[in-house]
């Protein structure tokens, strides 16, 4: 295979994926049921024949074991094989015991286990090292791993069957895939204790530990102990220490372990080859990739469908989606069939970048080529067209997937309730959450924090509080996120006291708060004007162990400088620093706009000049409530300074700056030709004026006879908001035969109608 034709810089190419498919159209959602094909499921289970009557007259050993292997359940299982039991000239094999082992070992029925292996001793079976690692599988399922070791360590002898290095290296390699490595040491130490002699599979379960605990020292000095037991590392001994390396990232130390390799005389393998350019390609290091495996096919390297993969994997991370589809024709070129770990890959990276329609068009090539699409392609195709609000399309989509034989699995669900809460059919939502309990597949804690985070945002607290009670009853865990979101959506629909007795609920039901819990409340308190227990909250939230940050101390200042009480204001800004709590622009904010309120600009003025000093940039809102109390104090010039010092200096002026400005010129703060001056400007900035301002504006020009300046700035006006034809001819039809008050009247009107505080399109 030539390898150099994609030696090519990842970042030259920048084509998009060439698939032919037609425009999207989008669906309108509808439900549907996918709890029928559940029931089908159920009615074939319920109507299986009596197990007992399928055992044939005169039935062997053979016969039995091929019936208990049909039964759906350990239960009726056991009820054959005591049945059997009492049969004449019939005795029960070591292969029917394990299988019932096998059966009980699935549901974690470990007592009846240990019942079977005593009935299987004392019916004189054979117990193998076969029987034992049934236990041992069976206790790895349910995360019982100190029990899966003492199945080797004592269980083994009690029945008097020699535990050997097979035996353990067994129980190594399940208590390695969970990376329990304090337990892998005791149980290599008892082995060693035991005069168990290690083989090399035992060193190289022993270095994938060590290599998955980034313990990479120690996992070359255990290859150094080969030597004392005469053994020498192979190709898997090298190789896991080459993946140790490079998912420290360290391609250096993975290529000096190869070069190693090869100087004892061990042949690297596929699997050595795809684990370092896996390692190119973690890095980003595509090219150097490429050129690896074209190094390796000259000596002999045939890519597999891993090493495609791999590479799929890596561009596909590092945004070379059109390299990714090259490799893929490369695949297809070669004779190589791509898998569905392949296929995967590039419909999750066509989604992540948007391109549902091409990931549309992967999967029916996919399924072209009898590459079965599984729940995984499904799910984010799903995913990617609900976010995309394109809900009918992924309802079709969920409902295809039934008629393929994969049923819908609860992430499933919550992507299509997510996606229907975003376009808000909240009533679908509900329907669809009760089909998914309906089908058999339980609502997860995600499922209902979905539900419940857009029934508050739409105001329908009581079917978030009905929701809450619901996990309760289906036993689905609440957590912290779940409390927050019903507390914020009461206290920002000023159900305080509700909002209370959930955050009360919590500590009942052993859920920790946190800091978002707390603030949430504590902003609810102080906006209820309920200051005194907001203060007593955040004195529980110390006690606690939670310290108070900005977000909460500002709640509590916003609400002393609402009420004017700036002497409280200031202790809390006092407060918060000497906690070691940095005010923010926020707080700066809202203490500037409770000394102006209260009238105390110069005080006001410093405070700005401190946040100007700390290098921070003002918002709009520091300036505001400033600027209109001077204003009102009749200090235009003060005024008029500090906007043009916001301009230079600060965030750009917003809708509600230019309204307070132009308000204040035109209440007579100024020359009459300032207020028009400043009309031009704010409509080149793409505001446009309040009507009631306007009309002080343009009461005064028609006092003082300026009726010229006053049609130019109507027809500006009129311009910029984008004046029908015929509004702009009824206007000036009224000022032409100086109908002023009828003019004015119907352009404010029709002012109004277009919605001044939005910023028009310039």
């Amino acid at each position: 295979m030539a390898f150099s034709t994609w030696l090519v810089h990842p970042c030259v190419l920048s084509r998009k994926p060439n698939f032919a498919s037609p425009s999207p159209v989008h669906k309108p959602p509808v439900l549907m049921s996918f709890a029928s094909i559940r029931g089908l499921e159920a009615f074939s289970a319920a109507h299986d024949l009596d197990p007992i009557r399928q055992v044939p007259p005169d039935f062997t050993p053979k016969d039995l074991l091929g019936v208990i292997c049909r039964q759906k359940d350990a239960e009726s299982s056991l009820r054959l094989l005591d049945w059997a039991s009492k049969q004449p000239h019939f005795t029960p094999t070591s292969s029917v015991y394990e299988e019932i082992l096998q059966q009980l070992g699935q549901v974690g029925y470990f007592e009846k286990m240990k019942t079977i292996l005593k009935e299987m001793q004392q019916s004189g079976c054979k117990l193998s090292q076969g029987t034992f690692q049934i236990f041992i599988e069976s206790y790895a399922r349910f995360e019982l791993f100190d029990e899966a070791a003492d199945v080797v360590v004592n269980l083994m002898d009690e029945y008097g069957v020699v535990a050997d290095t097979f035996i353990y290296n067994f129980l190594l390699s399940v208590l390695v895939d969970e990376a329990k490595i304090k337990l892998i040491e005791s149980v290599y130490s008892t082995m060693i204790d035991r005069d168990i002699r290690p083989d090399v599979s035992t060193f190289n379960i022993l270095i994938k530990a060590l290599c998955k605990a980034h313990q990479i020292k120690p996992a070359i000095l255990m290859m150094e102990e080969m030597s004392i037991y005469n053994l020498a590392p192979d190709e898997i001994t090298f190789t896991t220490l080459m993946q140790g390396f490079t998912e420290e990232g360290n391609m250096e130390a993975a290529l000096r372990v190869r070069t190693r390799m090869l100087e004892v005389g061990c042949s690297p393998t596929n699997v050595t080859i795809n684990a370092l350019v896996n390692g190119y390609c973690k890095q980003g290091k595509l090219v150097e990739a490429l050129g690896f495996i074209q190094d390796e096919c000259t000596k002999g390297f045939q890519p597999d469908k891993v090493t495609f993969n791999t590479l799929v994997n890596g561009l596909c991370r590092a945004g070379h989606l059109v390299h990714a589809l090259d490799i893929l024709d490369v695949m297809l070129q070669e004779g190589y069939d791509p898998d569905i770990v392949t296929y995967n890959i590039l419909i999750a990276s066509l989604c992540k970048l948007g391109e549902i329609e091409e990931a549309m068009s992967v999967l029916d090539q996919m399924v072209q080529r009898d590459c079965l699409p599984n729940m995984v392609t499904y799910n984010t195709l799903i995913s990617t067209l609900c976010k995309g609000n394109r809900i009918g399309d992924a309802m079709e989509l969920a409902r295809a997937l039934t008629l393929k034989g994969l049923l819908p699995d609860a992430y499933t669900f919550n992507s299509l309730i997510s996606g229907l809460c975003r376009v808000r059919n909240l009533e679908i939502a509900l329907q669809m959450f009760e089909e998914m309990k309906y089908s058999g597949c339980p609502p997860d804690e995600f499922t209902y924090n979905i539900l419940i985070d857009h029934l508050c945002l739409s105001g329908k607290l009581g079917k978030a509080l009905a929701l809450l009670k619901d996990m309760e009853s289906n036993g689905c865990a609440r957590s912290v996120v779940t409390y927050n979101t019903l507390i914020d959506g009461l206290c920002k629909n000023m159900r305080i006291e509700e909002a209370e007795d959930i955050f009360h609920q919590m500590e009942i039901h052993g859920v920790s708060r946190n800091l978002v819990t707390y603030n949430t409340i504590i902003d609810g308190l102080c906006k209820n004007d309920k200051v005194h227990e907001a203060s007593e909250i955040m004195d529980k939230m110390i006690l606690e162990g939670l310290k108070p940050d900005k977000v909460t101390y500002n709640s509590l200042l916003t609400h002393y400088c609402r009420q004017g009480n700036i002497k409280k204001s200031v202790d809390v800004v006092q407060s918060m620093t000497s906690n070691g709590c940095e005010p923010d622009i926020v707080t700066y904010g809202t203490l500037i706009g409770g000394l102006s309120k209260a009238g105390r600009t110069q005080a006001a003025y410093k405070i700005l000049r401190t946040i100007q000093m700390k290098g921070m940039v003002p918002t709009p809102k520091t300036y505001n409530l400033l600027i209109q109390t001077l204003f009102k104090q009749g200090k235009t010039r003060e005024a008029m300074r500090l906007f043009r010092e916001m301009v230079e200096k600060a965030d750009p002026p917003d809708y509600i700056t230019y309204k307070i400005v132009f308000r204040g010129l035109c209440r007579g703060g100024g020359p009459i030709g300032e207020a028009v001056d400043f009309l031009v400007e704010m409509t080149e900035k793409g505001f446009l004026p309040e009507s009631s301002s306007f009309s002080m504006l343009a009461e005064g020009l028609i006092a003082l006879a300026m009726e010229d300046k006053l049609n130019r700035v109507v027809e500006l006006v009129m311009e910029k908001a984008n004046f029908s034809e015929n509004e702009i001819a009824m206007v000036k039809g009224f000022l032409k035969i100086r109908k002023f008050h009828d003019a004015l009247s119907t352009f404010e009107r029709l002012l109004c109608n277009r919605r001044p505080e939005k910023r028009y399109k310039q």
